[in-house]
């Protein structure tokens, strides 16, 4: 305290030893216990009592400080993975680039990992100055330093109820700030992926990237090329499952980032149906999450990417092929890029493949036609996304509207319903019936459910 008030006086800016972190109080941080995990708080006591130091770090710690109840509880220990693993029933250690041990406690998974060391010089890198592979364990105002932000880089000891804060995070939260520890241009090299972090968490959170930390960016977003494509994959999920999502793809189209995630996504948002299209389906997205909701990632991949499928099915049709072939061969071409760029998983390029297909024969309502279609397995799936073409004025309301009465429609009501889509003369528009309350077996078909999952 005196040092500090001498360099004041005498003009000095205090420079912060790195090694030394600043320590704040429950009165200071004011931080909710009742907001932490009852298994966080069993894996950090039970470190502690083996003799280990023992923390809930990261964003769990950013969430708490906000005041946020967060979703995932990581854990940050000078106990090796071997020793971590001895500890604890259920626990794994997985990982190449880096080991960490997952401990299970039911469902509720748990992440723990040893204090990294300052050892990336002499880790293996690519071309590009990418680190592949680094288990350098070392002291924890290290690990601090070696964390991508300040308001990532503290650590919660919930036995104390402190904080330890080594690069300023706290102040950062407060002026809703985010900075990246040390020389951005050598951090983004180490792991290019930081750069849609910075994304992804400027946009959850609202906060302005610090200018040296956003400089480098459109320079350095060709390096995201270099990362394989499983991470980028993973990184772009969180992204889009953030509950920010709609604001997650206009930070990477200010930053420059998208063009090697979504090609022709830039294309598709300057379309005034696309752009719509696009927009709606992210916002039911983000609604979804907010309110607690699962989210198809399926669902979500063949709404961004379905007007890329729309542009070619025009083409292949154009070209003499039939309606449906067209279609399966434009979604191919669309999968085959994709799969190799996002790494999408086979389920989900089933998912949206599925989606896809449907969407003709919800124009045939002749027959049986309609009744099969309604006990496909992607139903719901492929309605929500008919509901969204609507929405977006890509294809007329009417064709919406029946098929919500005839989802919610009992067997009498959907005969009749197939009787008069047969009887009306071709393009004109049939006379709505009175709509009634949803059954509770189907719920109502509102744009809530536009990214529904099965």
């Amino acid at each position: 305290m005196i040092k500090k008030f001498i360099r004041k006086i005498l003009g000095v800016k205090d420079q912060r030893d790195p090694t030394e972190p600043v320590v704040l109080g429950a009165s200071e941080h004011g931080i909710d216990p009742k907001l932490l995990s009852s298994n966080a708080i069993r894996v950090t006591s039970t470190l502690q009592e083996a003799g280990f130091k023992a923390f809930v770090v990261g964003g769990a710690v950013r969430d708490l400080l906000l005041g946020v109840k967060p979703k995932d509880f990581d854990i940050a220990t000078n106990a090796t993975p071997e020793e971590v693993k001895k500890l604890f029933r259920r626990a794994f250690i997985i990982g190449r680039r880096f080991q960490i041990v997952h401990v299970m406690f039911g469902q509720d998974l748990l992440e723990v990992t040893t204090f990294r060391g300052a050892g990336e010089s002499n880790a293996p890198k690519d071309e590009h100055g990418r680190v592949l592979r680094d288990n350098s364990f070392g002291p924890q105002h290290e690990d601090a330093m070696r964390r991508d932000f300040t308001i990532n880089a503290m650590y919660y000891n919930p036995a104390t109820q402190e904080v330890l804060d080594y690069h300023g995070g706290i102040a950062d939260i407060r002026d809703k700030t985010l900075r990246i520890i040390g020389q951005p241009e050598a951090r983004y090299r180490e792991d290019p992926v930081r750069m849609l972090r910075v994304v992804r968490f400027a946009a959850k959170l609202q906060f302005t990237i610090e200018p040296s930390t956003r400089e480098p960016i459109p320079v350095m977003a060709p390096l995201i090329d270099n990362v394989p494509a499983a991470r980028v994959f993973d990184e772009m999920l969180k992204l889009l499952m953030s509950g920010h999502a709609l604001a997650c793809l206009q930070q990477l189209r200010k930053e420059g980032l998208h063009h090697g995630l979504l090609p022709l996504l830039d294309v598709v948002l300057e379309q005034p149906i696309g752009m719509k299209f696009v927009t709606l389906a992210l916002e039911s997205t983000d609604n979804r999450v907010k309110a607690g909701k699962g989210v198809s990632p399926g669902f979500l991949f063949a709404s961004l990417l379905w007007h890329q499928v729309v542009e070619k099915w025009t083409a292949y049709s154009a070209a003499g092929e039939s309606p449906i072939p067209a279609l399966h061969l434009a979604a191919d071409d669309v999968l085959d890029s994709q799969t190799e760029q996002l790494a999408l998983q086979r389920r989900i390029a089933s998912d949206m493949r599925d989606i896809w297909s449907m969407q003709p024969r919800f124009e045939r309502r002749n027959g049986k036609t309609p009744y099969k279609l309604l006990e496909h397995p992607r139903f719901r799936a492929g309605y929500d996304f008919l509901l969204l073409r609507c929405a977006s004025g890509e294809i007329e309301m009417e064709l919406g509207e029946w098929w919500t009465d005839f989802y919610e429609g009992d067997p009498n009501e959907r005969e009749q319903l197939v009787v008069t889509a047969n009887a009306a003369p071709s393009g004109a528009k049939r006379k709505r019936a009175p709509r009634r309350a949803p059954r509770n077996k189907a719920g109502a078909a509102t744009s809530e459910s536009t990214t529904s999952e099965e």
